[in-house]
């Protein structure tokens, strides 16, 4: 607040200065006496007043001037004059987008549970006349409205919710505390939540129930991987069933894929070795077709014959 009235006050004093040196000059140059000393003296009461009377305000800023005790106007940016003793500055008011945080401590949550939650709200005055009179501090007002709407939020709100959904909770915060303040010239540009937080004892809880439910996801899974490869295995029995000669290569290839990575040496009876011999029982099962083909047909019974 200080920066703009000290702006305002150097370009005062410099002409203040400009005017004593005015003063000082035509009481040296002039002759004793006579309207030099009048005109040193109104030099003089110019130079105390400006000070009083000049004032300069950022691009930011707006002046609030009432004249007398009523508003006056709304001055600046720039440089502008007010009336000595009729005028004066009620308040200095910065346009720019500002911030406020605020927090609730220990909330109860619809679900009667204690969170402590931080957030910020980013807003900016539209209205400066209206900021001026309406209210005596908007911004300590700002702080407790948005304290207050914090509060009736995590009231009407499940924990789940707050911890799932901060957008919809800041769009809620925005809009009430926008609605409660609109009257004072400030509009609430956003608000956002930083932080939400539960006792260490919930926290643990929350922590346990999460890893059971996902423990009953993976043994969901599991459940029905299981019945997947059961169904798999029942429709490759039925695939070895109508053809052995598939199961004997199946366990071939089985044996092979044990032994090819680890270079073991797998010890077998002959007999077995045999049963697992496709090309043999490929070839009996050929020699057992070419002799069903060549084999006469049966003769007709005799009853047929005689007739």
């Amino acid at each position: 607040m200080n920066s703009y009235r000290g702006a305002g006050n150097r370009l005062a004093a410099f002409l203040s200065f400009v005017f004593i040196a005015l003063a000082v000059l035509a009481v040296a140059l002039g002759p004793r006496g006579g309207p030099n000393i009048a005109i040193a003296i109104v030099l003089v009461v110019v130079a105390l007043a400006i000070p009083q009377a000049l004032m300069m305000a950022n691009q930011w800023e707006r002046a609030v001037v009432l004249r007398m005790g009523r508003l006056q106007g709304i001055k600046g940016p720039g440089v502008f004059w007010i009336v000595p003793i009729l005028d004066r500055v009620a308040t200095w008011l910065d346009q720019r987008i500002q911030t406020t945080e605020f927090n609730a401590e220990q909330a109860l949550s619809k679900d009667t549970v204690p969170v402590n939650i931080d957030a910020v709200v980013f807003w900016q005055i539209h209205d400066p006349e209206r900021a001026a009179l309406e209210i005596t501090d908007y911004r300590s007002g700002i702080s407790r409205v948005a304290q207050t709407s914090l509060r009736e939020m995590v009231g009407s709100s499940l924990l789940s919710t707050l911890l799932s959904d901060r957008k919809h909770g800041d769009e809620v915060l925005r809009d009430e505390i926008g609605r409660k303040i609109a009257d004072w010239g400030v509009s609430v540009l956003s608000v956002e939540i930083r932080d939400i937080s539960v006792p260490p004892a919930l926290q643990d809880a929350m922590s346990r129930q999460a890893q059971a439910e996902r423990e009953r996801l993976a043994r969901v899974l599991l459940g029905q991987a299981e019945q997947e490869v059961a169904i798999k295995f029942v429709e490759a029995a039925e695939i070895y069933a109508r053809s052995p000669a598939a199961l004997q290569l199946r366990a071939m290839n089985i044996i092979y894929e044990t032994t090819k990575e680890r270079g073991a040496t797998i010890l077998m009876p002959t007999a077995m070795v045999d049963a697992m011999n496709p090309g043999a029982v490929l070839g009996l099962t050929a020699l057992a077709q070419q002799l069903g083909a060549a084999a006469p047909p049966a003769a007709p019974p005799t009853g047929a014959a005689s007739a």
